[in-house]
This record gives structure tokens, C-alpha cells and sequence, in this order.
């Protein structure tokens, strides 16, 4: 199912109603995680959140378009926690460590992004393919510096970017989400696949004729 066209939702004015609109969204995120979007419902996200039907619909049309406000609010929390754990000064392997630990402790915090995101692929396949290729781009654009400072090769990409996301999504996956006894702590795999990076990417190991 596509979610339907229309307004994402109805911004809130006042500081009170953004703290409304933000109990909705975070009722929808249970709500999604626990049933999924088929048999979640707009009256159990308003028990959910204390509010009323009719308060609902002051920030957002539908189902639909909750769901997209959610999509979108997640993929933005992404992008701010690991804009927080980076700082200027940072060498660029270092920024890619921090934003991979940054991502690891946010996904272990908030378990329901996984299946609301893998949901958006079928509920609204815009803005799944949105969060994705936002988040490559990111990626690509610290690649890009990192290759202007001089720390990594100069011909790296959208290929490289995409790659790194596939591996920080499955890392993820494996250690935020399906955490097992025994496992490593989340920094330490992203220390791990960070080693792994700069096997890859760093400009000190240039393959033979690059």
C-alpha cells in the first residue's frame, strides 16, 4: 500500500502545540512498532499519547500522514545524534566512528525504527527511498572532505557511501537490535568496523596504481 498524497501534517505554532504533535508522534512510533501500519490505528495512537480524535487531526490528516511525519522525524533524529557526536576538529575516520557509536546507541534506544522504516518500503516507498539516499549523502559529503583534507583516496563515491551505509545499517541490526549475551559494546564495534574502513579508505593504503 502508497501512502496518499497530501500535506505530511500541519505544523504546530506554539511551543505547547509542538509538544502535542510530539506525544503523537512518539505514541504512532509505539503504536507502528508493536502492530505495524496495517493494524496500527489513528484511536489506539490517541489513547496511546492522552489526546484526543479530534486533536489528531489538528497536526495530521491520516494514518498516512502520520506515518510519514514519522518517517521523516526518524530519519532526522538519525542525522541529529550523529551530527552531535561529531566534532570540527575530528580527524575523518574519527567522524565516521563517532557517527556509526552515535547511530549504534540511538537504534539501541529506539528498536522500532528498524521495522518502521523496513515498513515505509511498502507503506511509502518516497520516503523510504528518501531516508536512505539522504543518509548516503551525508556519508558521501564527509568522504568528499575527508579525500579534500588528504585522509582518504580522491576517487571515492557513491558507491563507497552506500556501502558504508549498508554496513553501519547491518552492524546495527545485529549488535542495537538483536543484542546477545556476550556481544561486544557498541563502541567497540564501531571501533571494529572503523579499523575496517581504514583498511579501505584511508589514503596511506593506496592500492598499487590508484
Amino acid at each position: 500500500m502508497r501512502a496518499e498524497a497530501g500535506a505530511i501534517d500541519k505544523l504546530p505554532r506554539t511551543a505547547r502545540g509542538e509538544a502535542t504533535r510530539r506525544k503523537l508522534l512518539n505514541a504512532a512510533a509505539e503504536e507502528f512498532a508493536e502492530k505495524g501500519y496495517h493494524a496500527g490505528s489513528i484511536s489506539a495512537i490517541t489513547r496511546r499519547a492522552g489526546a484526543a480524535l479530534g486533536t489528531f487531526y489538528t497536526y495530521f490528516d491520516s494514518k498516512d500522514a502520520v506515518f510519514r511525519a514519522l518517517v521523516a522525524d526518524m530519519s532526522e533524529a538519525v542525522r541529529q545524534a550523529a551530527r552531535e557526536a561529531i566534532a570540527p576538529d575530528m580527524p575523518p575516520l574519527d567522524v565516521e566512528e563517532a557517527a556509526l557509536a552515535a547511530f549504534l546507541a540511538f537504534a539501541a534506544e529506539h528498536k522500532e525504527i528498524y521495522r518502521i522504516i523496513d515498513e515505509a518500503e511498502f507503506v511509502d516507498p518516497a520516503s523510504y527511498r528518501q531516508h536512505y539516499e539522504t543518509t548516503a549523502g551525508r556519508i558521501g559529503e564527509r568522504l568528499a572532505a575527508g579525500a579534500a583534507a588528504g585522509a582518504y583516496r580522491g576517487n571515492l563515491g557513491e558507491v563507497e557511501a552506500w556501502a558504508i551505509m549498508g554496513m553501519n545499517v547491518f552492524l546495527g541490526l545485529r549488535f542495537a537490535i538483536w543484542q546477545a549475551a556476550g556481544d561486544p559494546a557498541l563502541g567497540e564495534v564501531a571501533r571494529a568496523a572503523n579499523r575496517l574502513l581504514g583498511k579501505g579508505i584511508a589514503g596511506t593504503l593506496r592500492p598499487p596504481g590508484d
